[in-house]
Parts: C-alpha cells; structure tokens; sequence
C-alpha cells in the first residue's frame, strides 16, 4: 500500500486551493482562465482514478474499427459504442453527458 497522501488526496488538496484560495483573488482574466484549465484538468484526472481499468481497450477498439470498415456489424455494436462514449464522457465532461441521459 503506497503511502498517504494517495494520488486521490493530492488531487483534491490541490483542487481546493486553486479553487478556495488562489481563484477568488485573481484579477487578471489570462492567469483566472488558466487557473480554471488546471482545475478542469485535475477533475479528470480524479476521475481518471475513479473510473479505472473499465471499458475497451485499444485493442479491442482497433478490432471494432477493422470490424466496420469491413461492413461487418453485429445488431450489439451501436449500444456497445454508446456505452464506450458514454465511459469517456463521464471522465473528460459529466455534465455534458448529464444533457442527454
């Protein structure tokens, strides 16, 4: 068990004081904007964690991708292909897929 903080802790413990300390005392919109990018980007890689190993692989993917091309799709690829979209989205912009489900 690797020692503590775990990568989870470091992530939010930099989340909070980007957002809770650094965030509200900026008034230049350039070093604001940027501040939020990095702050986007340590909610996906929280995420990231969370969500693991699950889904295709890049090798399964590259056989889905050969498989259509080649016409050949079984009646599961549409749902399949959604759900894997859907994984992705729950990483990179949950509130994204929230619109649609």
């Amino acid at each position: 068990m690797p020692d503590r903080p775990a990568a989870p802790e470091l992530i939010e413990a930099v989340f909070e004081f980007l957002s809770g300390e650094l965030l509200p005392t900026l008034d230049d919109h350039r070093l604001k904007f940027r501040t939020l990018v990095a702050m986007n980007a340590l909610g996906i890689a929280r995420r990231e964690l969370e969500a693991g190993e699950e889904g295709m692989g890049e090798d399964e993917l590259r056989e889905l991708a050969r498989r259509i091309r080649a016409g050949d799709v079984d009646e599961g690829l549409p749902a399949r292909l959604k759900e894997h979209v859907a994984e992705k989205l729950r990483v990179s912009n949950p509130a994204y897929l929230e619109k649609y489900e």
